[in-house]
C-alpha cells in the first residue's frame, strides 16, 4: 500500500498544521483566509477575486459532487493553495465530469486536507487574515513559517493586472460554457427578459462568468474591457451603461482604473459591485482600507438603511469603503454589513451610480440581491429615454 504524501500548512505567526497532500506538488505563498460556503467549491476555486490567497473551506467535506466544466467562472482555478478538513474520496453526482484533486492536479493547485480547519478559522478570525505558505513537498516546519513571512502582501500590490482579460470581446450566450446549469422543469435562475437590450461596458477587474451571464439575462449586451481600457476606448464602443465588476486585491492599488472611471461616470449610468464598489469609491475621492478577516461565502447579512429590507449575500472581499469619506464625496452610504456595519452599498446623489460590496450573481450563493440587475437596466432604460 502506497503512503500518503504529507502537506503543510504555514501561517506567520509561527502556527504549523500537517495534513495530507493532494492537487499537485508545490509549495506556494499568500494571505491565509477562510470561505464559509456549504457548496460551491469549484465557483471559489474559480473566482479570480481569490487570486494571490490560499483559502480554508470550513464546511468539513469538500469534494463530494465533483467537478464539472459548465460551473468554473473562470477558464480554471484562481487560488494560490487549497485547505479541508476531508477531501471526500468519492465524486457521486450525475453532473461530475472529474474529482477534486483532478482538477487541481491539472491545474497545478496544491491542496492539504486532514487539517482541523476550525482551529485555522478561529486563529484567522482573531488575528486576521495571516501571510501563508502551504506546501505539498518535503519542507520543514521552519522553512514553511520562514516562506510564509517573506511574502510581499496584498498592500499595495495591483493584483486586477494578472486576471484581467488580454483585449476586448463581447460575451456570446451560444457558447454552451456560457451558459449557467437550470434544472430541467424549473425557474432557478430565471427572469423575464426585456424586449430591448441595452451595450453595456463590462470593466473585467477578475469578472466571474455568471456576472456576464446575469447583464445577459437582463437584457444588456456585454462588451467586456480589460482594466487597462481608456475612458476614450470604452466610449467609442457607443455603450448605454457601465459595469465594474469583482476582482482581486488592494483596490488602492489600480490608478489607473480609478482615473478612467472618475472620467466615466458623469457620461454613463453604472453599475459596481465589490472591487467594482471600491474602484467607484476612489474615484469618487473617497478611500479604501483593509479589513481584519474580510467577508468570503454565502451567509453575509446586509441591511438596506433606505429601505429596510435586510438580504443574504454572497461575498468575497477583504477590503471596504470608508464610509465617513464617501459622505463628503457626493455619495451615500446605501447598505452596511449587519456583522460589523462596513459599506455594503453605495450611490451617487446627482449621477445616475450605485453599487454594492457583494456579488449579486451569487454562484454560489442566495439570489436575494438578483433585483439588482433590473435597477440597473430601469436606470440604463431611464437616461436612454432621457428621464435622468
Amino acid at each position: 500500500m502506497t503512503s500518503k504524501k504529507t502537506g503543510v500548512l504555514a501561517l506567520e505567526d509561527g502556527s504549523v498544521f500537517r495534513g495530507t497532500a493532494f492537487g499537485t506538488g508545490r509549495t506556494v505563498t499568500g494571505e491565509a483566509v477562510f470561505n464559509t460556503s456549504m457548496t460551491g467549491y469549484q465557483e471559489v476555486l474559480t473566482d479570480p477575486s481569490y487570486f494571490g490567497q490560499i483559502v480554508t473551506m470550513t464546511a468539513p467535506q469538500i469534494g463530494n459532487y465533483g467537478v464539472n466544466p459548465l460551473d468554473a467562472e473562470s477558464d480554471g482555478p484562481k487560488v494560490s493553495g487549497f485547505v479541508v478538513r476531508e477531501l471526500s474520496p468519492v465524486a457521486s453526482n450525475w453532473r461530475s465530469r472529474g474529482s477534486l484533486n483532478d482538477y487541481l492536479l491539472a491545474a497545478d493547485i496544491p491542496g492539504v486536507e486532514g487539517i482541523d480547519t476550525r482551529t485555522i478559522t478561529k486563529k484567522l478570525r482573531v488575528a486576521g487574515s495571516m501571510k501563508a505558505c502551504l506546501s505539498t513537498e518535503a519542507l520543514s516546519d521552519e522553512e514553511a513559517v520562514r516562506r510564509a513571512r517573506s511574502w510581499e502582501g496584498l498592500i499595495g500590490f495591483d493584483f486586477v493586472k494578472k486576471v484581467t482579460c488580454s483585449d476586448r470581446f463581447t460575451w456570446q450566450v451560444a457558447d454552451p460554457s456560457n451558459a449557467p446549469y437550470v434544472p430541467a422543469g424549473t425557474t432557478l435562475g430565471a427572469s423575464t427578459r426585456p424586449q430591448k437590450n441595452y451595450r453595456v461596458a463590462a470593466f473585467d477587474l477578475g469578472a466571474k462568468f455568471s456576472i456576464f451571464r446575469k447583464l445577459i439575462r437582463h437584457g444588456f449586451d456585454v462588451e467586456v474591457f480589460p482594466a487597462s481600457a481608456t475612458a476614450e476606448e470604452i466610449m467609442e464602443s457607443k455603450p448605454d451603461g457601465l459595469f465594474l465588476s469583482n476582482g482581486p486585491g488592494d483596490p488602492a492599488a489600480v490608478t489607473y482604473v480609478h482615473q478612467t472611471v472618475a472620467k466615466l461616470l458623469p457620461q454613463l449610468p453604472t453599475f459596481g459591485i465589490c472591487m467594482g464598489n471600491q474602484i467607484i469609491t476612489h474615484a469618487l475621492g473617497a478611500s479604501t482600507y483593509k479589513l481584519k478577516f474580510g467577508h468570503r461565502g454565502g451567509n453575509q447579512p446586509v441591511k438596506n438603511l433606505e429601505t429596510g429590507r435586510v438580504s443574504i449575500t454572497a461575498q468575497n472581499h477583504g477590503f471596504a469603503s470608508d464610509a465617513r469619506e464617501l459622505e463628503k464625496c457626493a455619495a451615500v452610504v446605501t447598505e452596511i454589513n449587519l456583522n460589523d456595519q462596513t459599506v455594503e452599498g453605495l450611490r451617487h446623489r446627482e449621477l445616475p451610480v450605485f453599487a454594492v460590496q457583494y456579488h449579486p450573481e451569487a454562484a454560489p450563493g442566495p439570489n436575494d440581491a438578483d433585483p439588482l440587475f433590473v435597477d440597473f437596466y430601469r436606470m440604463v432604460e431611464s437616461r436612454a429615454a432621457g428621464k435622468i
